[in-house]
């Protein structure tokens, strides 16, 4: 099999599979963190919150990009807000608690909050100032 490493269409084909990934690790956050936000409430909502801001600010680090941030938030958002929605039968995972309002909140507010800060890192990096 001969595959060629290096080239253009290898590079987008990982691009794509790491932003796959960040999206995946947001989502599996969001899953994981919609069952077990009430553990020491609401100091497990805030743990998992500060889990997915580190996870926002390590993508966006790592992919040197805004994007980086944005895919595993929009994952976290999606599993967490789709889990905070009541069924036919009236069963809901996140509850309108203390706990499940810091749990939902909170991630909101992390994960812009990491968009926010590695849209100002990109602006430093590039020399972009306002005036």
């Amino acid at each position: 099999m001969n595959v060629a490493t290096g080239g253009k269409g290898t590079r987008v084909l990982l691009t794509g599979a790491a932003y796959a990934a960040l999206f995946l690790a947001g989502a599996v956050q969001g899953l994981i963190g919609s069952f077990q936000y009430s553990r020491n409430a609401p100091l497990g909502a805030i743990v998992f919150c500060v889990v997915l801001l580190a996870t926002c600010l390590l993508g966006a680090w790592a992919m040197r990009s805004v994007s980086g941030a944005l895919w595993p938030a929009i994952g976290w958002i999606v599993a967490s807000f789709v889990l905070s929605m009541p069924v036919s039968s009236g069963s809901v995972i996140i509850t309108n608690s203390a706990a499940g309002k810091w749990y939902l909140y909170g991630g909101t507010v992390c994960s812009l909050s990491a968009i926010g800060l590695s849209i100002g890192a990109l602006a430093r990096r590039t020399g972009i100032r306002s005036r």
